[in-house]
């Protein structure tokens, strides 16, 4: 693969190389309970320790405060850059990200994970790799966005704070830490920023070109056990209704019962906003959203996964577990089933259309894990117009529009200190490239990059 890339300065040179350094650090965050191997700390202390090489200046010019362990060695990091007004240190603007990753390995792609290869030239250019996308990519890019100002002798007016979770993919103890740090000192954020939404087309029907959408809320995240314990015995007199067809019909009866579909306020504000530039009669239907409710709301669940997922709670059967051997009757069956709760719901409420729709005693069903819907942020107000107006110095007249982020990020930690909390990950993304997130052949546009760096830029020269 070719080890270079196009670029048009040699700060973009650093960004990419930078990038991929860290993509080949194999920072793997797993639970740390139940089955499986614990999360290896080695490559993030690499990953640390390979931070002030790579950014100079921002080691240089801003506090780094590791949190996380009474000790001091926390994996989760904050840097503070000061502001010129000392009343803006209670109000500062948070970027976020986070340095883990999913697990992978070379099976099935097409360049291996943590190779970080690059394909193509120019603007044609990709980089592969797990945490490209998802999220070291948000990490590098504010970064080098913060390196780039300070070498222009760009101080911002507010403090800001660069927060770095270390474990987002397996529930973000890491950023809660953080959030409880900035409490006790009585900070309130004035604006934070996540990963979320992105640039994308052909998402929303009837729409042509790009747009971007940003997290104003996201869904809460709430894991359940579903478990059916049984006497077991030899395979050859089986049961009429053994432990494993107890949690199968469990799992179909779930399927046939889905939460009930509706169109919320921000998913509302939306299609408003993206049918402003629909073609027609579109443009019409999506401007009587309020009126055409019902109606939309069943195209949107026919459409796909994406669109449908907006309507409402999502439940995904993750993994399955029974029995010990081949010829003997499974003495228990487990199921994990993973929810999205939606902005209008609750995490009671969903357990309680679970135990409704599966309908059956002896199916146990446990909480494991739990988190309630987000907040709405406001999308009107200075933290809103100067994220808009960093998007559109980058992509001028790119329509912006809050949406209702589906998946979980750390985010969801910092409402309780702020009420302008918005996701979004500064990156064009094709369906093909969003479709790899979480999954094989993880990769992003070198261009897309690039020019996230500078929306992120742009922004830190509004704060």
């Amino acid at each position: 693969m070719g080890s270079t890339v196009s670029a048009n300065s040699p700060h973009d040179e650093h960004a990419v190389e930078a990038l991929r350094q860290l993509v080949r650090i194999p920072t793997i965050s797993r639970p740390a309970s139940g089955p499986g191997p614990r999360t290896d700390i080695a490559p993030f202390e690499q990953v640390i320790a390979a931070l002030p090489a790579l950014f100079p200046r921002v080691h240089e010019s801003l506090e780094l405060e590791r949190i996380g362990d009474d000790d001091g060695t926390g994996l989760a990091l904050v840097y503070r850059w000061a502001g010129r007004e000392p009343a803006g240190a209670r109000a500062p603007t948070v970027l976020m990200a986070h340095y883990d990753v999913v697990p992978a390995t070379d099976d099935g792609w097409e360049h291996p994970p943590f190779a970080a290869d690059i394909v193509g030239a120019g603007d044609e250019a990709v980089l592969w790799g797990r945490g490209t996308l998802d999220d070291k990519g948000c990490v590098v890019a504010i970064l080098s966005a913060v390196e780039r100002l300070l070498e222009a002798g760009f101080t911002p007016r507010h403090d800001v704070l660069l927060s770095f979770g270390n474990d987002e993919e397996v529930f973000g103890s890491g950023a809660r830490s953080i959030v409880a740090v900035l409490r006790e000192r009585g900070i309130r954020p004035a604006l934070v920023l996540d990963e979320g939404g992105a640039i994308v087309r052909d998402v929303f029907p009837g729409v042509d070109g790009d747009y971007a959408v940003v997290g104003v809320t996201e869904k809460g995240i709430t894991t359940l056990r579903l478990r059916v314990d049984e006497q077991g015995g030899h395979a050859a007199s089986p049961p009429p209704f053994a432990a494993t067809e107890r949690l199968a019909r469990a799992i179909l009866r779930l399927n046939r019962r889905p939460s009930t579909a509706r169109l919320g306020s921000t998913t509302r504000t939306m299609i408003r906003t993206l049918g402003s530039r629909a073609r027609q009669p579109l443009r019409t239907v999506f401007g009587a959203v309020d009126l055409l409710a019902p109606l939309l709301t069943r195209v949107f669940v026919s459409r796909g996964a994406e669109t449908a997922a907006l309507t409402r709670t999502t439940r995904a059967v993750t993994q399955l577990r029974a029995g010990h051997a081949h010829n003997a009757l499974a003495e228990f069956a487990e199921a994990t089933l993973n929810m999205r709760i939606a902005p209008w719901s609750s995490v009671e409420q969903a357990v309680d259309e679970v135990r409704h729709a599966i309908s059956d005693e002896q199916v146990q069903i446990e909480v494991i894990e739990a988190s309630e819907p987000s907040p709405v942020s406001p999308d009107h107000g200075p933290a809103w117009d100067d994220l808009v107006a960093a998007i559109r110095a980058v992509h001028p007249d790119l329509l912006v529009t809050p949406y209702v982020m589906m998946q979980a990020s750390d985010s969801r930690w910092f409402t309780a200190i702020s009420d302008h909390v918005y996701r979004f990950a500064p990156f064009r993304m094709s369906g093909e490239e969003r479709a790899c997130l979480h999954a094989k052949n993880e990769r992003m546009h070198v261009r897309a990059f690039l020019d996230g760096i500078e929306v992120y830029r742009s922004l830190l020269e509004r704060r």
